[in-house]
């Protein structure tokens, strides 16, 4: 086949694929073809379909295609592409576009310059959050225009399901040129987030000396200390002068992230301090290190959990600290922008599991696998329903005879469940913060039991009331006023006792509690109230 004749195929092709609205075939055919082929062949086509088709064009290979083109058509396709309304948009004004819309709008439109544009002035985590709000179709379009590496820089702040999709509709190529220059702790995050398969490419593709330092990373779990490090950090010996520590950093072309101090260590890497820049610029170089550094300033076990590690630096107000093994060897670094992961993460995880939902999930997750995530606590919330149900199908003989007990049952559940609810969000946050403790909780328990109990007489006036002038009983008001405040001494009791107990067993309070209590307060105010009524009005 003559190189005519090839060329001819191709465009054939290319434009069958424009006819049907392939636009992934179209994408794929050009990914495959070389920069001068592609020129040859937007050359062949009539201006309308050129436009489109330079459109598909990703950004790291449209430098190469402008090389082989006519000097005027790559002058008409880069006019036609550019956009006036992004030409003078920096980072700031990009971060403030974040309607869903206008990038589905472009989307439609076929304008992926633009958006492509658009993701690269935009901050990483702000694109990380625009492509999540994108349905899987059309994120997948927009993923294969950016360039290798801003898809790394994005993949990093991705959620893990949405970025193990991502990273699997790479190209092997494409993937390793992503993660080649990003930061040794974001590229272990990224490597324990992808599938098995390429996580395992990814490996292979680094050099020993950077494999061996992931391999290093990723044996510590990855909700501990040695999990967050990262190891690109700043170390000097305590013999050394302060003027040679000065003229060492001069040396550097730049300082790792959120450098605030540098760690002292002995001839052995064992730890020995921190010496702040502050004290570098400010004391005398003829100075030795040993003499200004602070040796009070306590490191991080490498094995301490990472709720600790935050706690820690919330309490001295840390923007680093330094992480050492059992024999006090420096291994590393903790930032503080590794911290506020942790604290956004457990924030979102909490909030999530208490709906009994996975905070790693995809908002666009296919039906059938959300159905099946969300089916096991609606079969775990039918179970206890069904016993709330049994309670009140003991008493039904006394529910035919007296219909004004029906009406008030759900005050009764209700009460209950927002006051153990209230004492629930407290001990669960106190759990987080480490400040619930074997040692205390009796003392917040009376404290909430207290609590509990004026609340009930309170309220438990205030409905029998209520109920005496709704129905003209005395009696059927002093039921529900006792049952009300039997219930609300019940949910205060439950509401610290359910998570201490699952988080015994270790389950999440959080996941598990609500369901727990709810049921709890319900049985408890429905067989209190019912029981009662059935002792006195029968």
């Amino acid at each position: 086949m003559t190189d005519t004749s090839h060329v001819q195929t191709e465009l054939d092709t290319i434009v069958e694929a424009l006819e049907e609205g392939k636009r992934k075939k179209l994408r794929k055919l050009l990914r495959g073809m070389h920069p001068g082929k592609i020129a040859s062949l937007l050359e062949a086509l009539d201006v309308e379909r050129r436009v489109v088709v330079w459109q598909h064009l990703r950004e790291e290979d449209e430098a190469a295609v402008v090389r082989y083109l006519d000097p005027l058509v790559a002058a008409a396709l880069q006019r036609d592409a550019d956009d006036p309304d992004l030409a003078e948009l920096d980072e700031e004004a990009a971060a403030a576009i974040t309607d869903i819309r206008h990038v589905r709008e472009s989307l439609e439109e076929g304008r992926y310059k633009r958006i492509v544009k658009l993701f690269k002035q935009m901050h990483p985590a702000k694109a990380a959050g625009l492509l999540e709000s994108l349905p899987p179709d059309e994120r997948s379009t927009v993923w294969e225009m950016l360039s290798s590496e801003r898809a790394g820089k994005i993949l990093v702040h991705l959620h893990e399901e949405v970025r193990a999709s991502l990273a699997q509709e790479m190209d092997q190529d494409d993937l390793f040129a992503a993660v080649r220059k990003l930061d040794l702790d974001d590229l272990v995050d990224l490597i324990q987030a992808l599938p098995a398969g390429p996580g395992r490419e990814v490996m292979l593709s680094m050099d020993v000396a950077t494999r061996q330092q992931v391999v290093s990373m990723l044996s510590y779990p990855e909700d501990s200390a040695g999990g967050l490090m990262n190891i690109d950090h700043l170390s000097v010996r305590a013999d050394v002068r302060v003027g040679s520590v000065l003229r060492y950093l001069r040396l550097l072309e730049d300082l790792p992230d959120h450098t605030d101090k540098v760690m002292v260590v002995d001839r052995k890497n064992r730890y020995q301090g921190v010496l702040r820049l502050s004290r570098i610029l400010t004391s005398d170089p003829e100075a030795k290190v040993e003499e200004v550094m602070d040796a009070e300033f306590q490191p991080l076990p490498v094995q301490m959990p990472s709720r600790e590690v935050a706690r820690r630096f919330e309490d001295l107000d840390m923007l680093s600290a330094a992480v050492v093994d059992e024999q006090g060897i420096l291994l590393g670094r903790i930032t503080v922008d590794d911290v506020l992961d942790i604290i956004r993460e457990e924030s979102r995880s909490t909030m999530m599991h208490m709906a009994g939902l996975d905070d790693e999930a995809d908002m666009f997750a296919p039906v059938l696998k959300s159905t099946l995530r969300r089916s096991v606590w609606l079969g775990i919330n039918l179970v206890t329903a069904f016993l709330a149900a049994w309670v009140i199908g003991q008493f039904q003989g006394t529910l035919e005879q007296i219909v004004a007990l029906a009406v008030l049952m759900p005050i009764v559940a209700s009460m209950g469940g927002i006051a153990g609810s209230q004492t629930l969000t407290l001990v669960i946050r106190g759990l987080a913060l480490g400040q619930v403790e074997g040692g205390n909780a009796r003392v917040l328990l009376g404290k909430e039991m207290g609590i509990g109990l004026l609340n009930g007489l309170l309220w438990a006036v205030v409905v029998a009331v209520l109920a005496y002038v709704w129905f003209g009983s005395w009696q059927i008001g002093g039921i529900i006023g006792a049952a009300i405040l039997l219930n609300l001494l019940c949910a205060a009791f439950s509401g610290l006792a359910v998570p201490l107990v699952l988080r015994k067993f270790g389950i999440d309070p959080a996941l598990a509690g609500s369901v727990i209590l709810t049921t709890v307060t319900d049985v408890v105010g429905f067989f209190a109230f019912l029981g009662l009524a059935t002792l006195l009005l029968l």
